[in-house]
């Protein structure tokens, strides 16, 4: 009897550390939660997949500086981390690290955004497009129909896949079309208070517009409370049309009550997608997120409960 206790102890004793090996190793490199709505949804969503009950062994790292988070990557090359997973800040300086990964034999998926960088270098990306967003809501835009457009440009941080993407469409439209006018175009790096600054600094200026451009939900949301604070009205019949981007739910409502005019979706729900590489292997290079607009005048309260973040 006692024979049988001890072997099964060693053989415990064998069995713990080569369950222990079998969690995958991730490094986890996002932006800041507390970035946007978007973010924190984002973040939630790779904290409840990425756990050790899922079978890994995650470390998780947030800036919203390209070049932190490259240091940041290069530290858990140096951790041998199995997989390395990089909703990056910016586009660009990705390529050394990335190869530096693959050398290691450390994959490599990017989510949310897109990297200037070789495809080989990578596994996979789960990204949005967010060209096609800026697209999507600069053509809602256009069907509105105005006699002249005089907008207010509010971009996110400058260099990151969002902001590219979501400015890229407005420039080029303003660019090719005579009665559009960008009265002011100026970063608020996904900031409420600092897109309010940018407003009443347009408001004081005595500048006219009459379109609000906003390249996230919380940047509109500032906007809104430069107009409120001078008692220009906005939303659908009113004064000022208010775009902005992500689907928070308040959001949306904002477009339900009619306060505002233009939603653009960006999914922030990419974990389950990565999940599913690490386990069953890539079936192709890139995912791109399904994502619409919302119109205040066609949304429903169906739409704010099945798309709101």
């Amino acid at each position: 009897m006692k024979k049988n206790l001890v072997l099964a102890a060693i053989m415990a004793m064998m069995v713990l550390p080569t369950f222990a090996a079998k969690l995958v190793k991730v490094g986890i490199i996002n932006n800041d939660p507390n970035e946007s709505g978007y973010r924190t949804a984002n973040v939630n969503d790779m904290k409840k997949t990425f756990t050790k009950k899922n079978g890994y062994k995650p470390t998780f790292f947030y800036s919203l500086k390209n070049d932190e988070q490259i240091a940041a990557a290069r530290k858990m090359v140096q951790d041998e981390v199995d997989y390395l997973l990089i909703s990056a800040a910016g586009t660009s300086g990705w390529t050394s690290v990335l190869k530096d990964a693959q050398d290691a034999g450390i994959k490599v998926i990017l989510f949310d955004r897109t990297i200037d960088a070789d495809e080989s270098l990578y596994e996979a990306s789960i990204v949005s497009d967010m060209a096609q967003e800026g697209k999507t809501a600069v053509n809602w835009l256009a069907g509105q129909n105005l006699k002249e457009y005089n907008i207010i440009h509010i971009q996110g941080v400058m260099g990151s896949a969002a902001q590219i993407g979501r400015s890229g469409a407005l420039d080029e439209k303003a660019k090719a079309e005579s009665n559009w006018n960008i009265v002011a175009q100026q970063t608020a790096e996904w900031n409420a208070e600092n897109a309010q600054q940018i407003v009443q600094a347009v408001i004081d200026s005595g500048k006219k517009f009459n379109v609000i451009y906003a390249e996230n939900d919380d940047m509109a949301k500032g906007a809104v409370a430069a107009l409120d604070k001078a008692g220009i009205s906005h939303g659908v019949g009113k004064d000022v049309i208010i775009m902005g981007f992500d689907c928070n739910k308040w959001a949306l409502e904002e477009l339900l009550a009619k306060r505002w005019n233009y939603d653009g979706q960006c999914n922030p729900f990419q974990a389950s997608y990565i999940n599913d590489i690490i386990k069953n292997g890539a079936k192709q290079k890139t995912v791109i997120m399904e994502e619409k607009g919302f119109d205040a005048a066609t949304i429903t309260k169906a739409d704010v409960a099945k798309y709101g973040i």
